[in-house]
């Protein structure tokens, strides 16, 4: 390894890439494990629960390295890694799992019970998730190697389809979680909350799920723009505060068969000021008796800059009675991303699933992470790719 660097939060609205430690064989305590392997990382993208982490809304201590979306090259595996080799490519999960616990057992990996002391599921680089260094970097321990990893069949295949691989260790599957949860099926009428990169995947899997109608809502003008050249149907929030009567020009009633909150608890009303339940009060309204809610969206324990003292522990102003008289069902939490990230993969290898262009993917170096930061909480209608060793240009 020749010096590591990574994106490192330094407090609210900044970030910078610095020079951190080279990755070693050990967990958070310091610990000596030999079930991890290094990475060269090959692509990291900056997403959306980051972005929460920079703006302050979250306890996330000044100095952690950034990044929970990691697609890397073994260059080291412990004496414990049986099914991994130097060279291989694979996609990181971001759900740190043991693969031993009860729910790990149970295909629940976004909350293993083993990887964090202070609450169920880990993450790398994440504030509360078990302490994990981030990906954002040049290299990168990964714990639990053989559990946790997604080994690419053919290297040059996977260097082909990197733009859209990278997204497999989080987003595309976080969105298709949410499609599933939704139980969207084929004929399904679909509602997606949020245009940003985890909303239009989540509205690409609705497609690929059979979808008649995909709809997905946004204030945002070019994120609308991009939805709709991308198949979608746009829904401009900034019109009016009255969804169902939006929904209902496009399908003739205002309800949908599966709505799916790709917002979270940042979320804002027709008055472009902060409601944070919004989003999930909408989603009760909009969606039809018995029908499903996928919430992927970002709900937090604690949020410094919330607008009310409720929602700085979390607690929010939920119409529940609504859903209950519906006999909705909501499911909420971590994607499990080994569920899925397989098949997920399958589908992009032979193409069924151009994600990258999708979500509108945009390569850029690992120096150039902060303004890629700032674009993003911007509201800029791409998703950005760090390319640490320049790999994703040459490929």
């Amino acid at each position: 390894m020749a010096g590591n660097r990574g994106v490192v939060y330094l407090g609210p609205n900044k970030v910078e890439v610095q020079d951190i430690d080279d990755p070693k064989f050990e967990d958070p305590h310091g610990r000596k494990i030999e079930h991890a392997v290094i990475l060269k990382v090959v692509s990291t993208n900056i997403c959306g629960s980051d972005q929460h982490m920079v703006r302050g809304r979250t306890t996330a201590p000044a100095g952690l390295v950034l990044g929970h979306e990691i697609t890397g090259e073994v260059i080291e595996a412990g004496a414990d890694v049986e099914m991994l080799k130097k060279g291989d490519i694979v996609s990181v999960p971001f759900n740190v799992a043991c693969g031993r616990c009860r729910t790990c057992k149970s295909g629940d990996t976004g909350v293993c019970l083993h990887v964090n002391d202070s609450r169920a599921g880990g993450a790398y680089g994440y504030v509360d998730m078990g302490g994990w260094i981030g990906g954002q970097a040049r290299y990168v321990t990964v714990p639990y190697a053989d559990f946790n990893l997604l080994k690419f069949p053919d290297r040059d295949q996977a260097l082909a389809k990197i733009r859209d691989l990278t997204m497999l260790s989080d987003i595309l599957p976080t969105g298709f979680h949410g499609a599933i949860k939704a139980g969207v099926g084929v004929g399904s009428v679909a509602y997606v909350a949020g245009a940003g990169p985890v909303g239009l995947a989540a509205a690409a899997s609705c497609q690929i799920l059979g979808a008649a109608v995909t709809m997905i809502g946004d204030f945002n003008a070019e994120r609308l723009a991009h939805a709709e050249k991308m198949g979608f149907v746009p829904v401009d929030l900034s019109k009016h505060d009255r969804l169902g009567e939006m929904i209902a020009e496009v399908v003739g009633v205002p309800e949908v068969d599966a709505a799916i909150d790709a917002v979270g608890f940042e979320a804002r009303g027709h008055s472009g000021g902060e409601q944070p339940a919004i989003v999930l009060n909408q989603m009760m309204e909009i969606t039809r008796a018995a029908g499903s809610i996928g919430i992927p969206g970002l709900y937090v324990t604690e949020d410094p800059g919330a607008v009310d003292e409720a929602a700085k522990v979390g607690s929010l102003s939920l119409r529940l009675g609504l859903g209950w008289a519906k006999a909705q069902s909501f499911h909420t939490g971590q994607t499990p991303v080994l569920r899925y990230n397989r098949q997920l993969m399958m589908a992009i290898l032979h193409g069924r699933l151009p994600i990258a262009d999708i979500v509108n993917a945009k390569i850029i170096s690992l120096d150039e992470a902060p303004s890629g930061y700032q674009n993003f909480d911007k509201g800029a209608a791409v998703k950005y790719v760090l390319d640490p060793h320049d790999m994703l240009r040459a490929a």
